[in-house]
């Protein structure tokens, strides 16, 4: 039985990364593009005005945040976008009649997202390097939270998926939640640099905490403790996967 699983999870798995894949010029080289223009833009031009940010140039301060919001959206997005177009195509009903557990369903979907996610980080560090020498305070942080954030915005991505009735629907939340939270989660900015009232504000966000242990994976340094945003992660992932789990198990938006 566990030799069918996998078989059907490497199908999903494969089925999820080929669609991305086929499309490459539209899935991981414009967050390339855009990433380049921020480095750009607000490394060469606007962080030579800024200046040091806690204790390291603007450049190398912006680059684990400029990475983590690659690896946010496009884990965002891929699985939003791939889990309604099943729906959408009435594709999902063969899964679901499918002798196939839910949790394998979830995974097909969410390795898709987290390989797409990823690669486009990977590809966002290795430009980065043409602006700034890469320093690594610890690996075992970086990959732990880059793989964790991952995962946690492939499952929102599928909430949302399971939620929509229409293609607006998809992107609505990366418009109007996701893109504001991002920008407002210190990828160019210590939120110690805000008025205490920001800073309690700022703590509502959960990016905050992943683009903070994310950054000190790299430098060092972050704006909250280590501990606490890995627990945040991993609150958030457990909370996600049930909450996603559940909604399939009773066919919220797949057999109404």
């Amino acid at each position: 039985m566990m030799s069918l699983y996998w078989i059907a999870f490497k199908s999903l798995t494969r089925k999820e990364i080929n669609r991305f894949m086929r499309i490459w010029i539209q899935t991981l080289v414009p967050p390339v593009i855009t990433t380049s223009l921020y480095f750009i833009i607000f490394g060469n031009f606007i962080g030579n005005r800024v200046g040091e940010m806690g204790g390291f140039s603007f450049m190398q301060f912006i680059v684990p945040g400029l990475i983590m919001q690659s690896v946010i959206t496009n884990s965002y997005s891929n699985v939003s976008s791939s889990f309604f177009s099943q729906k959408f195509q009435k594709n999902i009903e063969e899964l679901l009649v499918a002798p196939v557990p839910t949790f394998i369903i979830m995974a097909g979907f969410l390795s898709g997202g987290m390989a797409r996610g990823l690669l486009a980080g990977i590809f966002v560090t290795t430009i980065s390097l043409l602006f700034v020498p890469l320093a690594v305070h610890s690996w075992i942080v970086v990959i732990t939270t880059v793989i964790m954030t991952s995962l946690l915005f492939s499952l929102a991505g599928l909430l949302n998926g399971l939620f929509a009735k229409s293609f607006d629907d998809v992107s609505i939340i990366p418009t109007f939640v996701l893109t504001p939270l991002t920008y407002l989660g210190g990828v160019f900015y210590s939120i110690t640099l805000l008025p205490p009232v920001w800073q309690f504000i700022s703590r509502f966000n959960p990016i905050v905490y992943m683009i903070s242990g994310f950054r000190y994976g790299f430098l060092g340094v972050g704006d909250m403790a280590l501990s606490i945003s890995i627990i945040v992660l991993v609150i958030f992932i457990l909370t996600l996967f049930v909450i996603c789990y559940r909604l399939i198990e009773k066919g919220r938006g797949l057999r109404s």
